[in-house]
């Protein structure tokens, strides 16, 4: 018995053990009490997302609250596992000064390890607090088209390491987080179309201009085609005269995804109005061929 009497016994077991116990009480205790601080931060979020579903505001930004859902689902996981992570090790750390273990030797064993671990994964490390960020600042998610520089395509999976998207042609790209130096986004807030209308050079803009107005009128008067515009689309002129061809540029402000659909909308109605009109289009361009 390493106890002369039963009292010195009494002593420690009164000591160290108890305060073993108080600290693993202690650490269950904090441990509860940040994931459940965390579930109450994401409960909100997720409960501000359902709310604003359906609101318009939303809808004009091309918010989406689906996706904002996710994203504070994710933070929520993301926030628990460090949280358990660092109370873990807080509490062994305590316990093992509370028994007598030298933890000089074992921090310094830990920092050693540290570096070389920094060292021979420091990609790694990169591509996680890289994917971290991206979720914290919303760069992207699932759905958004995006442009990293070394792919161009639909986002299909997130995670801390790899981001997965698919381009147009059914290509799936597995991009990882540290590697992504810049993100394009052409999913996010609002997308500007582009439309340019091409006439023969001869036409009278005072009679052309006022067929595009009305034609771009009637897309955004159209209840099938009103809900994917944030604003009226605007006709801005003529952009240029070349080549026997006059332009007529008209911009549209549209959702996320809308910038290619309503330009063929208005093209399409364009063609029949101008043909209606009798407003010529201009010259095809000769090719000389081999007889």
């Amino acid at each position: 018995m390493p106890f002369s009497t039963w009292s010195e016994f009494g002593a420690w077991l009164l000591g160290a053990p108890v305060l073993v116990l108080v600290t693993i009480v202690m650490a269950v205790i904090a441990r509860w009490l940040a994931h459940r601080a965390i579930k109450g931060v994401v409960d909100n979020a997720v409960e501000r997302a359902e709310q604003n579903r359906t609101s318009s505001a939303e809808r004009l930004l091309g918010v989406d609250a689906e996706r904002r859902r996710q994203r504070a689902l994710t933070m929520g996981s993301l926030l628990r596992s460090v949280a358990t992570f660092v109370i873990a090790t807080i509490a062994i750390l305590t316990v093992m000064s509370l028994i007598g273990l030298p933890l000089g030797p074992l921090l310094a064993s830990a920092g050693v390890g540290g570096v070389a671990l920094g060292f021979g994964a420091q990609s790694l490390v990169k591509d996680f607090l890289s994917g971290i960020f991206m979720i914290v600042e919303d760069q992207y998610g699932v759905g958004d088209r995006i442009d990293t520089g070394e792919a161009v395509g639909t986002v299909e999976e997130v995670t801390l390491r790899v981001t997965r998207l698919r381009d147009a042609s059914g290509v799936v790209w597995f991009v990882r987080n540290g590697e992504i130096v810049r993100i394009g986004n052409q999913s996010q807030g609002w997308a500007m179309a582009t439309i340019d209308l091409q006439v023969a050079a001869t036409e009278d803009p005072a009679r052309v201009i006022p067929v595009v107005e009305r034609v771009v009128a009637e897309v955004y008067a159209d209840p099938a085609w009103a809900p994917k515009f944030v604003e009226e689309p605007s006709v801005a002129g003529i952009e240029s005269v070349a080549s026997g061809a006059m332009t007529i540029r008209v911009f549209a402000k549209c959702l996320p995804g809308e910038q290619w659909g309503v330009p063929r909308r208005i093209r399409e109605l364009a063609k029949a109005a101008f043909d209606a009109e009798k407003i010529r289009m201009p010259p095809v361009p000769y090719t000389a061929t081999e007889h």
